[in-house]
């Protein structure tokens, strides 16, 4: 008897062996669990394919994760966990079979990082099973997870960003990229930005949402033989905002007075563009639309910022790099972290190692300061005429 079923019966498990000593083995394996609380339960045998399926369908879905989560989740799911190891006994999962598939996952092409988010996926869904009783242990947690290798992000210094900004400028809704550059949002907090939580007269903007890629479905039944985001009828099935990424990323942000100005400049051209757009305009109150009031595409968005580096004659970089350079702005005017943390939306001041750089001009500042202390005072000595 190893514990009580759900109605209250004893729990009688039975083993077999062809000897006696692996009966016995046996035995005090399911003595050990017992003891340590991590009987799985008994009744449904199940495999990790059917685990997964469950916990994508039924426990790892919206509200108790995002929307962007949810979707990761069902990638990784789909595409490589159930077609690499779906078909083993949930209990029989190994650590070295979850290492054979992120060896084979880069064998084949895939990124380190895509093969450590599959990695992270697995290990999210068998600590569910864990905590269910379905699982005694979570073989993820032992497998050695894949190695990432820590990608170094050289922000854009002072001059480049002045550069970038005035090529922003000629551009439609260039004052997106200074919210990026100069305050540091997110591009999902960009882009999901109302003029309602922008307060132009007391200098003050708030993060209250995050703008979230469309997903659509076929209008059509599936009979247009595109694609769900291609079909003539295409439906939204996922809304245009959602929260923020953490509860940190809610956050009150004070705005410079030039960023003032180019936000009251961008407001008086929305206004033209509502009224030339007359009834095809979308009145949402989106701080940076579409000509037609819609919210910006994140792909869109993205393929601007890398056209704005082009026309900027600047090196390559993601978009999100655009915050680690606000980031390294507030090191070099020597914001004090835990204002830097409110600002920038972090929960943990260790976000700062990794987000802040000491560029070219921060080492060359720190260069002359120890210069003048320490070689200051032998030099006035040696100007002074000595006493005869």
């Amino acid at each position: 008897t190893v514990g009580t079923k759900d109605d209250g019966k004893p729990d009688r498990r039975h083993v077999m062996a062809k000897t006696k000593a692996e009966v016995t083995a046996k035995v005090r394996k399911l003595e050990e669990l017992r003891d340590k609380g991590r009987m799985p339960k008994a009744g449904q045998r199940w495999t990790v394919a059917k685990w997964l399926t469950h916990w994508i369908d039924n426990i790892a879905i919206p509200p108790h994760v995002t929307e962007n989560t949810h979707s990761g989740y069902r990638v990784d799911v789909e595409k490589h966990l159930i077609p690499g190891i779906g078909a083993h006994r949930l209990e029989r999962l190994q650590p070295e079979h979850l290492e054979r598939l992120y060896a084979k996952m880069q064998s084949n092409g895939s990124a380190a990082g895509t093969a450590h988010h599959v990695h992270r996926t697995i290990r999210a869904a068998l600590n569910e099973a864990v905590r269910r009783g379905h699982l005694a242990q979570n073989p993820a947690v032992l497998a050695k997870a894949p190695k990432l290798s820590e990608q170094e992000v050289e922000p854009y210094d002072l001059e480049e960003i002045r550069r970038l900004l005035k090529v922003a400028s000629e551009r439609r809704n260039g004052a997106r990229w200074v919210v990026a550059l100069a305050l540091g949002l997110r591009q999902g907090e960009a882009l999901g930005l109302k003029w309602e939580d922008v307060d132009l007269e007391q200098g003050t903007l708030r993060v209250r949402r995050n703008r979230q890629r469309p997903k659509y479905e076929h209008g059509c039944g599936g009979t247009c033989g595109r694609k769900a985001g291609f079909c003539p009828q295409r439906q939204q099935k996922r809304a245009e905002t959602g929260d923020t990424k953490s509860r940190a990323g809610r956050r009150t942000i004070g705005l410079p007075e030039p960023v003032i100005r180019l936000l009251e400049a961008h407001r008086e051209q929305q206004e033209t563009e509502r009224k030339e757009a007359r009834q095809l305009w979308h009145d949402k109150g989106y701080v940076f639309t579409k000509p037609n009031g819609e919210p910006l595409n994140p792909n869109t968005d993205y393929r601007e910022w890398k056209e704005l580096l082009r026309l900027a004659g600047l090196r390559d970089a993601r978009l999100h790099d655009a915050r680690h350079t606000a980031a390294t702005v507030l090191l070099i005017l020597g914001v004090p972290t835990p204002t830097v943390m409110d600002i920038m939306g972090w929960s943990s001041a260790t976000m700062a190692k990794r987000y802040q750089h000491v560029i070219d001009s921060i080492r060359r500042d720190v260069a002359r300061q120890v210069g003048s202390l320490l070689w200051s005072a032998d030099t006035k000595a040696a100007e002074k005429p000595g006493r005869g």
